[in-house]
């Protein structure tokens, strides 16, 4: 059986951005993945300005003792003063551009209002107190943000703090997706005797969404090797990439795998991993294919380590790893023979929680859960000891 490493790569092998690019406003782009670097023609500020509502001075003015000084304007953000008269202050309001002559703010807090009109400060400043100086956040000839990053809502504020009204972003990919099986229902509709409810399509459609897919959903499959082969000739003519549910091993009723060979190929893959085990990579009509398994906590678990990345790598995303974290158990655990992602919870403490059960069949673990802990194969764990730790925030759950 291949690694998880090793199936991982094998899923991307040869994976390349499989969408247009189009131009949006930046507005209207959240959560969309961009195109093309973005280079800053300006500086962040544009002019020294100010940290705080305050008194705009020279510092050495006050450097030789003298404290109490004369207002001579007031300077509000969006509006630029006059130069500062010698032995006055200016009144100075946070993000105003700091008035020529001056080279420090002094804080409100810091300043005493006379009866007579002046200001007197307690402390001598030094200069470059409290000045935000032209460009230190970003400087003309920045990237500031680079192909393949996801527009998140800071990475917006940055763009258009350089003005940037539109970006250029890679159009969202098309996944079709479809499930096997005679037994699956929809709710609302009447479950055939010994049947179930399809939770694996509100879950995988859910998960396709976030991840910003144009979804196409073709429902439950029955069991039959024509209709199989029909659900993925319609996913081919309008895929970027085709997801299946079920029916991958090679049991008698698992028309997945033959179908795929029909009309492309199929590599099938036993990968030493629990829960999955197994996990398809082929193509079909020339379009990428991820078959997973049918089981509710398997299929979430194998999206998350292994279609997840794929899809992102067609995205045009350039980071497509998830960051894991060193943390404690608080029970022993005797692992099995293959390398195992547990459903788990961080308690007050700070240590992990394993579910009652880790039957793949129990999705109800992936709600009381907040991330996976990675187990390796034929480890002999003890309460205190350190695993690798995956928040579901990192699948951008």
């Amino acid at each position: 059986m291949l690694t998880v490493e090793e199936a991982k790569e094998k899923i991307l092998e040869g994976a390349e951005v499989a969408s247009d690019v189009e131009e949006v406003v930046t507005l209207y782009a959240p959560g969309r993945i961009l195109a093309e670097d973005i280079v800053s023609q300006i500086q962040v500020p544009p002019m020294d300005n100010s940290q705080m509502d305050g008194y705009a001075v020279r510092a050495a003015e006050l450097a030789d003792g003298r404290r109490a000084f004369s207002v001579s304007q007031k300077i509000f953000a969006g509006h630029v003063g006059t130069k500062l008269e010698n032995g006055t202050c200016a009144r100075i309001f946070t993000g105003a551009p700091i008035p020529e002559g001056a080279d420090a703010v002094i804080p409100q807090e810091e300043a005493v209002e006379l009866e007579d009109g002046t200001v007197e400060f307690k402390n001598a400043p030094k200069a470059g107190d409290w000045i935000r100086r032209a460009g230190c956040d970003i400087d003309i000839g920045d990237t500031v943000l680079r192909k393949g990053d996801r527009l998140t809502p800071p990475a917006l504020g940055v763009a258009a703090s350089i003005g940037r009204a539109t970006v250029k972003v890679y159009r969202p990919i098309r996944v079709s997706l479809f499930f096997t099986g005679d037994e699956l229902a929809m709710p609302g509709e009447e479950r055939v005797e010994g049947g179930i409810y399809n939770s694996n399509r509100f879950v995988l459609r859910a998960l396709l969404h976030q991840l910003g897919c144009d979804v196409v959903d073709y429902g439950n499959i029955p069991d039959s090797f024509e209709d199989t082969l029909e659900a993925f000739r319609k996913a081919a003519r309008k895929s970027d990439l085709i997801i299946t549910s079920g029916g991958i091993s090679v049991g008698e009723a698992d028309y997945t795998k033959r179908a795929v060979d029909s009309l492309g190929s199929m590599q099938m893959w036993r990968i030493a991993v629990k829960p999955g085990k197994p996990v398809g990579k082929g193509s079909v009509l020339g379009v990428p294919f991820i078959g997973l398994p049918g089981n509710p906590v398997s299929g979430f678990v194998t999206f998350l380590l292994f279609a997840q990345p794929l899809i992102l790598r067609l995205s045009g995303r350039n980071q497509v790893d998830v960051k894991g974290y060193m943390l404690p158990l608080n029970f022993d655990l005797k692992g099995g023979s293959r390398r195992e992602f547990i459903r788990v919870r961080r308690n007050a403490e700070g240590s992990l929680e394993n579910y009652r059960t880790q039957n793949s069949a129990v999705l109800s673990s992936c709600t009381w859960a907040d991330g996976l802990a990675d187990i390796p194969a034929e480890a002999q764990l003890k309460k205190g000891d350190l695993v690798r730790y995956i928040p579901f925030s990192e699948f951008n759950l």
